[in-house]
């Protein structure tokens, strides 16, 4: 999952894992990743913080808490970002919390 034309951008999977006692942040790492990406805790800490800037962190774990099975993972979308951290685009959203609607 690249970021289309620009080899430096990299595109990555965002979601929430339901754990047995708690949610695991997770990221999707491309296996055609650029290798400018030299240090993935950095990159990874990034992405969190760009999802969390864009949804409503505490909004969306309690749709995932409702919505969600333990042992199942719920996407909220993608990051494409080159490896100096600049984030190019993003597409998140928040699983429909049937208790809101």
């Amino acid at each position: 999952m690249t970021g289309g034309d620009d080899p430096a951008i990299d595109t990555f999977g965002v979601g929430i894992h339901v754990a047995p006692e708690e949610f695991r942040f997770v990221v999707h790492v491309p296996s055609d990743i650029d290798s400018g990406w030299r240090d993935p805790e950095s990159f990874q800490r990034r992405i969190e913080r760009v999802t969390w800037e864009t949804l409503d962190r505490e909004g969306t774990l309690r749709a995932v808490a409702r919505t969600t099975d333990e042992g199942e993972t719920v996407t909220l979308g993608t990051v494409s970002m080159r490896p100096d951290g600049e984030v190019v685009s993003r597409s998140l959203s928040s699983p429909a919390d049937p208790a809101e609607e």
